[in-house]
């Protein structure tokens, strides 16, 4: 059986649930990969209520889409970041920010990740996708100089905060596959065999695959995907475009948005699920003749897309695993 290719709803958190699930359905998807933010997954309503999990299976059911993934990339952002600031104040829950005391920011993201894990099997899946964060993230560029024990220190937090949230993976079923992504204890080959070190290479953690984020660092996807076979549990099928010409945009270039237009060196770009329903006719306009039908997204963003103004543009299609 094929491998099913499933929407990622977090690019559409704005929407409704079930809204997000038509526009999957009509463009030709097996599933969706639900984000735990929005209306379109709440945890702590999946644990302590039956009837909101069969609510969430009946709306899919209805557009006869199914879920093999749920993710909390958000919160989990928040298990090991230092600092937490008001970065993390704008895209966690207000209950997982309470006062903004950063130990009790982190305690309480742990907790929303061990519960995630119980809402996922309430749910019926057995992965789910998420970000990690980083003690020491913030010496990424390595100066002033930072002593090998302090990036010992960080590997050594990572595994204290999340080996007990994993513990409670293994006890329900479910793996985590942690995005390796800047900006998190795993971003690159080397410290993703750190990470997996750090655990003790215990299988309720793996990888979600995005070769976007290996692409602008000169990682060789498939060298990474080869070398991690037996650990990656989900993939994101998105790719990034270079725009390193002229000598003036640089690697660094692609994260600062106030950078200005032309000036970031990449951009991600996702796939799409090609539609199973014929492909829409050319539209006809009085004096201008035959043109393509509206997608709503640029040509070469490569992804299905409602019409109009309102239209994102940013999805990820996923392959669940």
């Amino acid at each position: 059986m094929p491998r099913p290719i499933t929407l990622f709803t977090g690019q559409w958190a704005d929407l409704p649930f079930e809204e997000v699930c038509q526009l999957a359905s009509s463009w030709g998807y097996d599933g969706v990969e639900i984000a735990c933010s929005g209306d379109h997954f709440d945890v702590q309503q999946a644990v302590g209520d039956d009837g909101y999990v069969q609510g969430r299976l009946d709306i899919l059911g209805k557009y006869n889409l199914k879920v093999w993934a749920i993710s909390n990339h958000l919160v989990g952002q928040a298990v090991c970041d230092d600092p937490i600031d008001f970065r993390h104040q704008a895209i966690v829950p207000s209950r997982i920010w309470g006062g903004g005391d950063p130990e009790g920011v982190r305690q309480r993201a742990a907790e929303d990740l061990k519960n995630t894990a119980r809402a996922a099997a309430k749910l019926g899946v057995n992965t789910v996708i998420g970000f990690t964060g980083s003690s020491i993230w913030q010496y990424v560029a390595m100066f002033p100089p930072v002593p090998a024990a302090r990036i010992q220190a960080g590997y050594q937090d990572f595994a204290d905060r999340w080996n007990p949230i994993l513990d409670v993976f293994d006890e329900v079923g479910v793996r985590f596959a942690h995005e390796v992504h800047p900006s998190e204890i795993a971003y690159d080959y080397w410290t993703t065999k750190l990470a997996l070190e750090a655990v003790g290479n215990r299988a309720s953690f793996g990888l979600n695959w995005d070769p976007s984020h290996m692409v602008w660092q000169d990682i060789d996807p498939v060298a990474f995907l080869w070398d991690f076979k037996d650990r990656i549990y989900h993939v994101d099928c998105k790719d990034t475009r270079m725009r390193t010409g002229g000598g003036r945009n640089g690697r660094l270039g692609s994260a600062p948005r106030h950078a200005g237009k032309g000036r970031r060196c990449t951009s991600s770009r996702s796939g799409r699920r090609p539609p199973r329903r014929p492909r829409p006719r050319a539209t006809e306009r009085p004096g201008r003749g035959r043109s393509p039908a509206r997608t709503g997204c640029p040509p070469e963003s490569g992804r299905a897309q409602p019409a109009g103004p309102a239209a994102g543009c940013g999805p990820s299609a996923s392959r669940a695993r």
